[in-house]
């Protein structure tokens, strides 16, 4: 019997990514409240989130792999979340110039029938150039990032505000890496490359 696979995310960008190896596959939105919790690390929030999202599935779904993410942006200790308005983006990049900013990725596999998952935290570091407030002004006006962390879509003209990228898995910058994501699935005997 082929296996169903599940995206637990509305996001167009993690779909995009997850259509390179895994052509089929269904998607929801998964509703759940992502505010942090006591003394929880960043990387223990990214961790319970992808796990929270990709368990929501078993309020429409009973069977499938499904597979949650979430991710969140790091400079200088404190979590950046999505700007939401053009005030808040230009604040986070007028933040960042010249600056690192580390995002963690996380994603988790869920057997919604056997209830066996594993969830890992991918990091990415982004290194920003020195930019002036007429280049953020302009990047926010031509791509408006408000509805990413950070104020940035690195899949576009977001990569014109880097010096360097650092990390294994490029796509994990987007919001879904894909190689951990290969590993995963090798590694519960299901090979992408026989999809």
């Amino acid at each position: 019997m082929k296996t169903a696979f599940i995206l637990a995310s509305s996001s167009p960008f993690r779909q995009q990514l997850l259509k390179k190896i895994i052509p089929q596959f269904s998607h929801f939105a998964p509703d759940i409240d992502e505010t942090p919790r006591t003394n929880e690390s960043p990387e223990q929030l990214v961790r319970r989130l992808a796990l929270e999202k990709a368990q929501t599935a078993h309020k429409t779904y009973k069977s499938g792999i499904v597979i949650g993410s979430d991710q969140v942006a790091l400079h200088q200790g404190d979590i950046l979340g999505k700007p939401h308005t053009v005030e808040n983006a230009h604040k986070q990049l007028r933040r960042f110039s010249g600056e690192k900013v580390t995002f963690l990725t996380s994603l988790a596999l869920l057997d919604l029938e056997t209830g066996k998952n594993n969830v890992i935290v991918e990091p990415f570091e982004v290194h920003f150039r020195h930019l002036t407030d007429a280049q953020i002004g302009n990047y926010i006006a031509k791509e408006q990032p408000l509805n990413c962390a950070g104020s940035f879509k690195s899949e576009g003209l977001g990569i014109c505000l880097f010096d360097a990228l650092r990390g294994d898995d490029p796509n994990a910058l987007v919001g879904l890496p894909l190689l951990r994501l290969n590993k995963m699935l090798l590694d519960w005997q299901i090979d992408p490359l026989a999809l």
